[in-house]
């Protein structure tokens, strides 16, 4: 058990096989952590499906209720260190990320040295397919935007398409990560930074979905907004220190 991919889904029935699927047919021993909020649509029930042709590769964690990206990610990366994985994956279900790209991903934590691979929009190489004009406008200005503020050096610090070590998981307090949407990926990011971990960006082309809808909201981009600021000033006053695991 090394390598885990959890994808968070909320109303995802029509992309979930395919995810599954695409993933499973890399065959590079990725398992797979499903963690639904309740979907009303039946994307768990889904998933317990195609539990039956994958018993010991793909895993179902449901909650009650939607509960927001950054709560279902702590879950699963919670999830993760118990089961013993050394690499824990972020992924779309929607086929923005392309599974193949998990490799990469991978090869650049496990091969390059890095501690978090980040696939990035916004590196040499890296770029976005089929999106409205305002939303690349939005998502690029968030990029600069969050360096300006944090002076983090990632220039795609709000991607969802991550790999962490186990070690980086470990060495943070994941019951301190506050925010749940926009802010979340930047918050943990910016965490793994300051307690100086090596963040590796990875080029990859960021897909605009074909299936289902976008859970974007103006909440969601009104905390990445004032989440940015709240992360830098809390830092200044903040030291950093890694976490030791089962030292509690």
């Amino acid at each position: 058990m090394e390598k885990l991919v959890i994808i968070p889904t909320y109303n995802e029935k029509d992309n979930i096989r395919k995810i599954i699927d695409a993933v499973f047919s890399l065959q590079q021993d990725f398992h797979i952590l499903i963690v639904d909020d309740g979907s009303p649509d039946g994307t768990g029930n889904i998933v317990k499906s195609i539990q039956k042709e994958h018993p010991q590769e793909l895993f179902l964690a449901e909650r009650s209720g939607k509960q927001g990206l950054g709560t279902a990610y702590i879950h699963g990366f919670k999830w993760a260190l118990e089961k013993g994985y050394n690499y824990i994956f972020e992924m779309d279900a929607d086929f923005s990320h392309n599974p193949a790209d998990l490799i990469r991903l991978y090869d650049a934590c496990a091969k390059d040295g890095g501690d978090v691979a980040v696939g990035s929009r916004y590196v040499k190489g890296g770029k976005t397919e089929n999106w409205p004009w305002d939303r690349a406008v939005l998502s690029r200005g968030a990029s600069v935007y969050v360096r300006f503020v944090t002076w983090i050096h990632v220039k795609d610090a709000t991607a969802g398409f991550v790999c962490y070590k186990r070690q980086v998981l470990e060495a943070i307090n994941l019951d301190a990560i506050r925010f749940v949407g926009y802010a979340f990926q930047i918050e943990m990011k910016f965490t793994a930074w300051k307690l100086g971990f090596l963040i590796k960006e990875v080029p990859i082309t960021f897909k605009d979905r074909k299936e289902g809808y976008s859970k974007m909201s103006k909440g969601i981009i009104k905390e990445g907004v004032l989440g940015v600021l709240k992360i830098q000033w809390e830092s200044l006053f903040r030291k950093y220190e890694r976490r030791v695991r089962n030292s509690e």
